[in-house]
């Protein structure tokens, strides 16, 4: 679930942020992304594949990762500095959280059915911890 929570992070502060290229994280440093107005399609350096399509506040995330095939797909919200977000894959596993941006920093957190819990900070200076 870690690995899959920085994936969706670091497409979440790409768009948000309107990057060109994604931030650097553990799986996302060498992705390989096409983007065009509502559509990003990226693939990482683990050849996990993933797109993102954009319809006004809301967000859909959709993502292959290529140990086991295992499929799974997310919805965020966008609500000012709040983002909801729920996801399925296909193993079953759910996940519910949020990310809330304070200014140049980004606090997300993430509750999956597997029991794990999830927080991460991130911030210009510091990076994410």
């Amino acid at each position: 679930m870690t690995r899959l929570f920085w994936l969706l992070s670091g497409c979440l502060l790409a768009l948000s942020t309107q990057a060109s290229a994604l931030p650097p994280s553990p799986r996302l440093d060498k992705a390989l992304c096409t983007r065009s107005a509502t559509l990003l399609a990226c693939i990482d350096a683990g050849n996990n594949t993933y797109s993102v399509a954009v319809a006004g506040n809301t967000m859909f995330v959709r993502g292959v990762e290529s140990v086991g095939n295992r499929r799974w797909a997310q919805t965020n919200s966008r609500y000012g500095s709040l983002t909801f977000f729920t996801g399925l894959a296909s193993d079953g596993e759910t996940w519910v959280g949020y990310i809330q941006k304070v200014g140049w920093t980004t606090i997300s957190r993430v509750s999956s059915s597997n029991g794990s819990r999830t927080k991460i900070t991130c911030d210009r200076v510091m990076g994410c911890r």
